[in-house]
């Protein structure tokens, strides 16, 4: 194979990446009904003017399977943290104590977990849409080098077989994770 194709194929490869990688961050702010950093690390605070992820502003540890606990770095922060919480869309109810804060991780109701597996899929389809577009993406970048006469007919062939090789590959990646997240949420 031409070194102009192993190079598409491996910029096109690294993008693929990024999506499915882009999907498990989301996956982990994802409730599964166990108490997880990741339902609040990402919440944004308004610290000095400026909006900052929580896990910037304090330790966040789960000393329990259904508790999590929030400590923030400098106390006058707390009750920002606490109207962040409040209004973010993790739908948990802070319990501050004058020193930390406890989210109590309620267990889900079927209903609940069912709207929860909607979203699951939801971010699963936009990963596989962004998938799809990076193939489209090696095909024109493929296209490009045989109409400069760069890589042959045939060799832009085996190129777009790759191309598709390695799209059902990440494909089938994603459908892996998405179906362990579903089976994550809908355990009791």
């Amino acid at each position: 194979m031409a070194d102009e194709i192993k190079s598409v194929i491996k910029e096109i490869e690294k993008e693929m990446e990024r999506a499915i990688q882009a999907m498990e961050v989301d996956f982990q702010a994802i409730r599964t009904g166990r108490a997880s950093p990741a339902l609040v690390e990402r919440i944004p605070v308004e610290y000095y003017g400026a909006q900052v992820p929580l896990q910037q502003l304090a330790t966040i540890t789960v000393p329990e399977a259904q508790v999590i606990m929030i400590k923030p770095f400098d106390p006058t922060t707390l009750k920002t943290i606490e109207k962040a919480i409040s209004a973010s869309d993790v739908k948990l109810v802070p319990n501050n104590d004058g020193k930390v804060i406890r989210l109590n991780i309620p267990p889900l109701t079927e209903e609940r977990r069912r709207d929860i597996v909607k979203l699951v899929h939801k971010r699963l389809e936009e990963a596989k849409v962004a998938i799809r577009n990076h193939r489209r993406e090696g095909m024109e970048m493929l296209k490009a080098l045989e109409a400069e006469e760069r890589i042959t007919e045939d060799e832009h062939k085996r190129g777009k077989q790759e191309l598709e090789n390695l799209t059902h590959r990440f494909t089938a990646r994603a459908d892996e994770l998405g179906a362990r997240k579903e089976r994550e949420i809908m355990e009791m």
